[in-house]
């Protein structure tokens, strides 16, 4: 965990101006099923507030798996409480199958598919590792995107954004729906779109790289957001937030001990070190970035900063991340995921403690969900003053 601190902007200058209204921002990471995290830590911020059924935050953002998150948000924008009381519905009774097809006629045929394609005796390569269609019939069924562009003319959400990793142009692009004010943005590598938000966005930014399909928006395929997102900040910032709280689902180490290796790494050991790099070290380096900014602005006297018309503004920025390894909570609860999805990782070594950081992103069931969703609320509780210094920001 991260102590909360006082940052500013450093790449997005243009976006800097002075804001009439304070606006709170909230960012939600990526991770797999480790997202069920942020529903916790939101189940605490819920009851830290003085009226939890007003949305505490002007500006939403998600990326990943907490995009869907950062979607519920925005479609009860009009009552905080529901919208979490909707995601721990969820999540508290979160199973593998509402997510990704794990019967053993669908793993059964998937598995061809990457034979075939590996011994040559297919040209059509495989699109992933796993389907992932429930997860799309699930947010059809339960979001109505038409209530978010409602809820911003309401006044009761100012903007809202999805981030997807672009295939073919390289690009890091923000699908965002917003208030009048808002404008788009494009800066080296990564591009703010406007557009009404749909289940496509959701699917797209969701999609781990090779675990799940890439979905095409207009003339594009698009994956899991976090890949080359390399300013995870930078789109709350552009919508207009001047504070931000950073719900991580990785768990940063300040000091890590040297272990000396003992065996060759497993391929779920490479797999889990990959996923762990494009969900976590983005995050980290941007905001020691933005602090090391924040300490050379602060160097400059007010005045002089003023006159000079420096666009760039403080922006305080709080992170909550796990305060355990989540990794070793799912070694506890591997033995609940569906057999064929055990005997698939087994293979690749990802049932055994060194291998479990990838097993984390795939184990959607209840037992390791509801473990995330409490530590997240214990972790929020121990802050709790700096939760509440975080809103005690004049509006």
């Amino acid at each position: 965990m991260r102590p909360a601190a006082t940052c500013s902007t450093e790449s997005d200058p243009a976006v800097a101006g002075t804001a009439a209204k304070s606006k709170a921002g909230l960012i939600l990471t990526g991770g797999g099923a480790r997202a069920a995290y942020q529903v916790g830590v939101l189940k605490a911020v819920r009851e830290l507030l003085p009226m939890p059924e007003e949305n505490p935050f002007d500006i939403l953002c998600g990326t990943s798996a907490g995009a869907i998150n950062a979607a519920t948000l925005a479609v009860y924008a009009d009552n905080f409480d529901a919208a979490v009381s909707n995601l721990l519905e969820v999540w508290e009774n979160m199973h593998v199958r509402y997510i990704y097809r794990a019967d053993p006629l669908s793993v059964a045929r998937t598995g061809a598919r990457w034979l075939a394609a590996m011994m040559l005796f297919s040209r059509t390569s495989p699109v992933s590792l796993l389907d992932n269609a429930p997860l799309g019939d699930m947010l059809s069924r339960n979001l109505d995107f038409g209530r978010v562009q409602q809820n911003i003319d309401d006044g009761c959400l100012y903007a809202v954004s999805i981030t997807c990793s672009g295939y073919t142009s390289g690009q890091s692009v923000s699908f965002y729906q917003g208030g009048p004010g808002v404008e788009a943005w494009e800066r080296s590598q990564r591009i703010g779109c406007a557009m009404p938000l749909r289940v496509e966005h959701l699917m797209a930014s969701a999609a781990l790289p090779f675990i799940f399909p890439a979905v095409r928006i207009n003339r594009e395929y698009f994956g899991d957001g976090t890949m080359r997102q390399i300013a995870p900040i930078s789109p709350a910032l552009h919508l207009g937030a001047d504070r931000v709280l950073i719900i991580s689902t990785g768990r940063q180490v300040q000091d890590p001990a040297r272990v000396r290796a003992q065996s060759y790494p497993t391929l779920a050991q490479i797999a889990g070190h990959a996923l762990n790099s494009i969900f976590l070290d983005s995050l980290y380096v941007d905001i020691e970035r933005v602090e090391r900014i924040n300490r050379t602005i602060g160097m400059i006297p007010r005045k002089q900063l003023e006159e000079s018309g420096n666009p760039l503004r403080p922006v305080k920025v709080l992170v909550i991340s796990p305060s355990q390894p989540i990794e070793r909570i799912a070694t506890r609860y591997l033995r609940e995921l569906p057999w064929t999805i055990r005997f698939l990782l087994r293979g690749i070594g990802a049932m055994n403690r060194n291998g479990s950081n990838l097993a984390s992103y795939l184990l959607f069931e209840r037992g390791f969900c509801n473990a995330l969703i409490d530590m997240g609320y214990r972790d929020t509780m121990s802050r709790r003053t700096e939760v509440h210094d975080f809103f005690a920001t004049d509006r």
